[in-house]
């Protein structure tokens, strides 16, 4: 039996996904507090083979990159040097060797690096930390799509698949909305049976519910999903999604932009380049986005500045991405892993590497770098924003896909959580809309635990 929200809604209602969502409810647990664990008698799934593909033939190809070739330390001082003069000159081909050199470092070469990246945060955004007041939104969590790394995806039949009507939609955004939210963040799972033009539905009724909210949704994926179900361009379908609300999207479904790497994670359902045109005719229509990397399965540092270097000529070109979120791979639950194909998540060094190059390599180009709170906790956080990074990402309220990868860092964050985090480190925090407009702190305003609980503003504990 599912919970209220999941059930079916047995009134006629209208639009094409409204009509689909109230047959498809379903979900026996709220999924970004618990995962349904009932009649599980494994780490696997019955079709895990037949889903993913063939896993020998995976590790075999991917046994070369285990590890990236050692560097000599002169590699790292001559790279130091060269981010010392011009950053963004590590980002250029022919240094490609040199920023791998430098994005492979360790020991000194790492603190280094790290203290370069923290000089130029503070030089391009000073010493505040920035953090949005946001609700994440999944509307579905059905996908037959088969990503190898993706824990989050159910199939129709399975106790844990969901799909939201859209009465639920605007429910959770008028909630939001009373506990201080200037942003909703909508993503869901390729649900086969959805149409193209459910997404417009959805955008109406966040708009509906809260007029002034900020639509920041639907990734690259699901916008050629849209396009390709509803016969229309790229550019033709993310018009018609603005029209109905969409104010940005996220750059999600990046992963690593090297199609050989994404055939491993996603048996190449959205090449690099098709991510590109996403992007790029988002931005080329005043649609900004996001955007971001997936890090430490199967990649190796070589492909971390490759990605770097394609968002940097990419944001140089548009102008329109508003930040870059680094993403450490969730491996706990992640089929990629338990076939024994991918490692078990970036190390220490990975993270604080990664996050610090990224403020090398897009300095003059991407001003904002985030550290993700669920993925890292907030003592990866403090190590993320001493190295380079200056955003805390948002309050989320909820969310499900990490948790379902097996993340333990929890799905929501009050306003006064994220602000200790930053005060922890000296640091002053700030208060920001979607696009980096700042506001007025609203931690005085807003209760401690109002992001949290039933007791405040009539919103439930989720």
């Amino acid at each position: 039996m599912g919970i209220a929200w999941q059930e079916p809604d047995d009134e006629a209602q209208q639009g094409v996904y409204a009509a689909f969502a109230a047959q498809h409810g379903g979900g026996r647990t709220e999924l970004h507090v618990e995962v349904d664990s009932i009649g599980r008698t494994g780490d696997r799934r019955s079709d895990f083979d037949e889903v993913y593909g063939d896993w020998s033939e995976l590790r075999e190809r991917t046994s070369s990159w285990a590890s990236a070739p050692e560097r000599l330390d002169s590699d790292v001082v001559r790279a130091l040097s060269l981010a010392e003069k011009d950053p963004g000159a590590l980002a250029l081909e022919e240094n490609h060797d040199l920023a791998v050199a430098l994005m492979s470092a360790d020991g000194a070469g790492l603190t280094a690096l790290a203290e370069l990246a923290d000089g130029l945060r503070r030089e391009v955004v000073g010493d505040v930390v920035t953090y949005v007041v946001n609700r994440n939104i999944n509307f579905t969590n059905v996908c037959y799509t088969g990503c190898r790394f993706c824990a989050f995806a159910q199939r129709r039949t399975d106790v844990d698949a969901f799909t939201l009507d859209l009465d639920e939609v605007r429910n959770r955004v008028r909630e939001a909305a009373r506990v201080g939210a200037t942003e909703i963040c909508m993503q869901g799972g390729i649900h086969p049976d959805l149409p193209g033009t459910a997404y417009f539905d959805l955008a109406r009724a966040v708009k509906e519910a809260v007029p002034d909210i900020h639509l920041h949704a639907f990734s690259p994926m699901e916008v050629v999903n849209g396009a390709s179900k509803s016969g229309l361009s790229i550019r033709d379908w993310l018009q018609t999604a603005r029209e109905a609300g969409l104010d940005s999207i996220p750059g999600t479904a990046a992963e690593i932009l090297d199609d050989e790497v994404r055939w491993i994670l996603t048996k190449g359902k959205l090449p690099t380049e098709a991510w590109i045109e996403v992007v790029t005719t988002a931005h080329e229509l005043g649609i900004p986005s996001t955007s971001t990397m997936m890090y430490g399965h199967v990649d190796h540092p070589g492909h971390w500045v490759a990605h770097l270097r394609l968002l940097r000529q990419t944001q140089m070109r548009t102008g329109g991405f508003t930040e870059f979120v680094p993403l450490p791979f969730i491996h706990t639950n992640a089929p990629v892993y338990l076939a024994g194909v991918a490692r078990p998540g970036p190390t220490p060094r990975d993270n604080l590497a990664v996050h610090a190059m990224a403020r090398v390599m897009l300095h003059g180009a991407i001003d904002h770098i985030q550290c993700s709170w669920v993925k890292l906790g907030d003592e990866g956080c403090r190590a993320m924003l001493s190295g380079g990074a200056d955003d805390l990402g948002g309050t989320l309220m909820e969310e499900t896909i990490s948790r379902m990868a097996g993340s333990e860092n929890g799905s929501a964050k009050t306003v006064n959580d994220l602000r200790s985090l930053a005060e922890s480190l000296g640091r002053t925090p700030l208060q920001r809309t979607t696009l980096y407009g700042r506001l007025t702190d609203s931690a005085e305003s807003l209760p401690t635990n109002s992001l949290l609980g039933l007791d405040v503003a009539g919103v439930r504990t989720l």
